[in-house]
């Protein structure tokens, strides 16, 4: 049976192929909100692994890293990428911010926060050992 840690990071995996079928079809809201996803997911596994408690329900980036006992091994580019990513989550969901959001968009940039969740991926699974 795989750990709870080993289950977040499964749950990474799959959303990452999803991510980047978002990408490639050029659906870059919903790409951001999986690559959110991924980050928070992540997270959620460091928090299993380094508590041994269920992760707290909540969407909050950063409050998941010092949870996880990890916000200090963050590099100031990582706590920036997170602090980026927020907005995927909840503006994403509701209309008078959503189309705002949209509207600062570009491929190029989603494909760099795609590239950048991938790599912040690895870090996590490097910090357990995966």
């Amino acid at each position: 049976m795989l750990d709870r840690a080993d289950s977040w990071l499964n749950m990474c995996d799959e959303d990452l192929i999803t991510a980047k079928l978002l990408l490639d079809g050029k659906r870059l809201l919903p790409m951001g909100f999986f690559c959110h996803l991924i980050a928070e997911k992540s997270l959620k596994a460091i928090v299993s692994n380094n508590t041994g408690e269920i992760p707290p329900k909540t969407h909050d980036l950063n409050k998941l890293a010092e949870r996880g006992g990890i916000y200090n091994d963050l590099s100031e580019y990582q706590k920036d990428f997170l602090d980026n990513l927020m907005p995927y989550q909840i503006d994403g969901r509701y209309t008078e911010y959503k189309d705002n959001l949209s509207k600062t968009l570009t491929y190029e940039k989603c494909e760099n926060i795609f590239i950048e969740t991938e790599k912040f991926l690895c870090w996590i699974k490097e910090k357990l050992g995966k």
